[in-house]
């Protein structure tokens, strides 16, 4: 566990009291979609593992039921998470860490309604996109507006 959360980017403790495992299922197979890890472990061996990691001060949400969520993607574990949160309210995000930085359950909501790297990498290409359609556009009009006059002069001189 300890070489896991090393190459992790984003860690997030829940508590799941109450979920049946058939809810357990769907959540880790939602989870594992989005690339990231969903793990019930033991408090004490958690502690031990996230020691000398950038998550070390996490170790003061490990108390109770836990699981921890944690992928390179923050934004994906977070977005699941949160998302099947919504859902079923047997699961309660206590907090988490991206980086060194530590986010409490509000923090990891934030991160999660941020968009997605794929639709980020659109919203770019959309914004490259934009310009050279108006360029070309632009570039059109005038000799759109010179045909147009070239034709009224045409039939300005076949009406004399």
């Amino acid at each position: 566990m300890h070489d896991a959360f090393g190459g992790a980017a984003m860690l997030v403790v829940t508590h799941y009291t109450g979920l049946t495992v058939k809810e357990m299922t769907q959540l880790r197979g939602k989870v594992r979609e989005a690339g990231a890890k969903f793990k019930v472990t033991k408090n004490r061996l958690t502690r031990l593992a996230l020691k000398d990691t950038k998550f070390e001060g996490l170790g003061d949400l490990l108390t109770g039921p836990t699981a921890i969520a944690y992928s390179d993607n923050p934004a994906a574990v977070a977005k699941v998470v949160v998302d099947f949160g919504k859902t079923n309210e047997k699961l309660v995000i206590l907090g988490g860490a991206f980086d060194k930085q530590r986010l409490n359950a509000d923090g990891i909501k934030a991160l999660a309604s941020l968009p997605s790297l794929n639709e980020l990498r659109a919203r770019i290409v959309g914004m490259i996109q934009t310009p050279a359609t108006r360029i070309a556009g632009v570039l059109q009009a005038p000799a759109g507006q010179l045909a147009r006059v070239v034709g009224a002069y045409a039939k300005k001189g076949e009406a004399a």
